[in-house]
This record gives structure tokens, C-alpha cells and sequence, in this order.
């Protein structure tokens, strides 16, 4: 059996073509740039180029796949999300039809990825760097825990026993986007609801 040949990643950013191969909305010198006027930049500083890129593709698989922009997609082979058509960029303003009916009449240019999306890539890469933000890290959902003991019934005649209680928490859940990317791309979308469900009471 040969050998298995281990291909290095090549980034290749979404240019506004709507390329089928594309895998990253920003490259290492965006987030580069994006850092320069950042307080907390020290992860991604001292990142490799390498670990810099691979943080970049990971960040926009998320924000592809927990994001919902608005518009649709500008071509139907594109890799990605992002160029979209008809999506509406709230900072153009509003045109007046009459006094009444004011709308919207303004988009996102169909043939780039805006700033804020590329802005939120890099910011999500750095959170990556950090942590894997798909993981649940340890206590999380955890709202209270108790545990009881009961002793002995009189006489001596029941045995004792211990138990616990484990109260989850639907609010206490670390997103996968964190917010300040979040802030970052609301005006082009929404994040997809997951949905909630029952708060689980646990006893053992």
C-alpha cells in the first residue's frame, strides 16, 4: 500500500468573481492589515503564515454555514457565500417613492465581498487561534448544580445515599460566531436559529 501524500493548504480568496474554488473570504495580509489598528492582536501576531491561513479557511466555513445573508448567491457554481445579489446595504439609505412608502434601493455590489464580511473573517480567525469555538468547553449551559445527602432513616434502618441535581441553561451557551463578528455581519444577514430546545434537569 503506498504511501498517503499530504497536500498543503492553499488559501484562495473569493476575489467578487463568484469562483468555484475560492475557500476564504481573506487572506493573511487582510487580517495583517485588519490587526494593525487592533488592541488584542497578539495571538494572530505571533501566529504562523500557515496557521494564519488555515484559521482563515476554518472562519469562513463557520460564517458560511452559520449565516444567512441576505440576497442570493450572484453565481450558481460559486464556492462560497459570498458575491450575492440584491442584498441591501443599509449604510446607502433609504430612497423615497413617496412620503409614504420609503425603501430600500441600494445593494451590495454583486461582484465583491464587502468589508464587513472580510473585517468578520479575520476577527473570527483570531478567535480561533485562541480556542476551538466548536467545542463545548467544560461547565458550559450550566445554570446550578446541587448535591443533597440524605442519611440514614431513624432507627438507622435506610441506608444513605448521595444525589445530585444538574440544572442546564439554554442562555448560557458560547456561540460559534463570537458577538463582535456577529455585530459585524448583521447588516448583511442573520444568524441561523438552531432552535431551541427543553432545559434539561439531570439527576443522579
Amino acid at each position: 500500500m503506498g504511501e498517503r501524500t499530504i497536500v498543503a493548504l492553499i488559501l484562495i480568496k473569493e476575489d467578487g468573481t463568484g469562483r468555484v474554488d475560492a475557500n476564504a473570504y481573506a487572506t493573511a495580509a487582510d487580517g495583517d492589515g485588519y490587526f494593525d489598528g487592533h488592541l488584542y492582536a497578539t495571538t494572530w501576531t505571533a501566529a504562523t503564515t500557515g496557521n494564519k491561513e488555515k484559521a482563515l479557511v476554518f472562519a469562513t466555513r463557520l460564517i458560511d454555514s452559520q449565516f444567512q445573508f441576505n440576497g442570493w448567491r450572484a453565481h450558481d457554481q460559486q464556492a462560497l457565500q459570498w458575491p450575492r445579489e440584491r442584498c441591501p446595504d443599509p449604510d446607502k439609505g433609504l430612497i423615497t417613492i413617496s412620503v409614504l412608502v420609503p425603501f430600500l434601493g441600494t445593494f451590495v455590489e454583486p461582484d465583491l465581498v464587502p468589508k464587513a464580511v472580510v473585517d468578520a473573517t479575520c476577527e473570527m480567525a483570531r478567535e480561533l487561534l485562541i480556542a476551538d469555538r466548536t467545542d463545548t468547553p467544560p461547565g458550559e449551559g450550566i445554570a446550578t448544580q446541587h448535591t443533597g445527602h440524605t442519611d440514614a432513616g431513624v432507627g438507622g434502618n435506610a441506608p444513605s445515599s448521595d444525589n445530585s441535581t444538574t440544572v442546564y441553561s439554554k442562555s448560557d451557551t458560547r456561540p460559534i460566531i463570537s458577538h463582535v463578528a456577529q455585530a459585524m455581519l448583521a447588516k448583511v444577514g442573520a444568524l441561523v436559529s438552531g432552535g431551541s430546545g427543553p432545559v434539561r434537569l439531570v439527576r443522579a
